[in-house]
């Protein structure tokens, strides 16, 4: 099984992954702030028909000269407008509001947020603590809490692309072990790991994101997240057929 995944892996993490892919707009950027802020925007409206969330993104980038002068001057850009299922104005407006407090006023970061023992509570906290839209279904949606079992896809595959480094995760974040990250569990991912055997619980959840993490330290305990492309690059391979 470590050889057949060791080659996926090697097949699919490729440049070429990187232009259908919402990383793609992380890597349109040069400096540390302009890469986490896009791939931090970019991951919470990874979710859906890719080919309309990568046109929204496209949109919410094209606004500004870069993701640090988006988040530093929000309110000047008209965004009464913006949908994306679940996602309203508001909820985008309240994230680049949120994002300019952490940055500007709190001369804080995304990285140092998330170098904590308990990073998703710190994260998930410091956005629902300093949000007037906590309640609405599409603030909630961008922000899974940990305590209610979420796999937690989207920030975990932040983590994977700030975090490793190689052919199309950028490695920015030097704070945070390769050895330490989760897989990023969707239903590509979920559906192959249970054909390969690897994963037993029926459940998409947490609990299934750790015991398939474990499994996958058996075959690289330092970067075992790199079996990410293995099975979601199969996954997808096998939908189009």
């Amino acid at each position: 099984m470590k050889n057949k995944l060791d080659e996926l892996a090697k097949k699919y993490e490729t440049e070429d992954f990187i232009k259908d892919d919402p990383i793609q707009f992380p890597h349109k950027f040069k400096t540390k702030e302009d890469i986490e802020i896009a791939g931090f925007i970019s991951s919470l409206f990874a979710f859906g028909k890719r080919e309309f969330f990568i046109k929204k993104l496209d949109y919410i980038f094209s606004l500004a000269n870069s993701p640090y002068e988006l988040i530093s001057d929000f309110d000047k850009y008209n965004l009464d407008n913006f949908i994306y299922r679940f996602i309203k104005s508001e909820d985008l407006i309240e994230l680049l509001k949120i994002l300019n407090k952490l940055y500007i006023k709190d001369k804080s970061s995304l990285e140092e947020l998330f170098n904590s023992k308990n990073k998703f509570c710190t994260i998930t906290d410091y956005f629902y603590n300093n949000s007037n839209c906590c309640n609405n279904l599409g603030f909630c949606f961008m922000f899974a809490k940990p305590s209610n079992n979420s796999a937690l896809k989207r920030l975990n595959m932040f983590l994977r692309w700030m975090v490793r480094d190689g052919k199309v995760d950028l490695g920015i974040w030097k704070s945070i072990k390769k050895s330490e990250l989760l897989i990023p569990l969707d239903t590509h991912v979920a559906r192959i790991s249970r054909e390969f055997n690897l994963l037993k619980r029926k459940q998409n959840d947490f609990k299934a994101v750790l015991e398939l993490t474990d499994k996958l330290k058996e075959f690289d305990e330092n970067d075992p997240i790199k079996y990410d492309f293995a099975l979601f690059g199969l996954g997808i391979e096998q939908t189009k057929k």
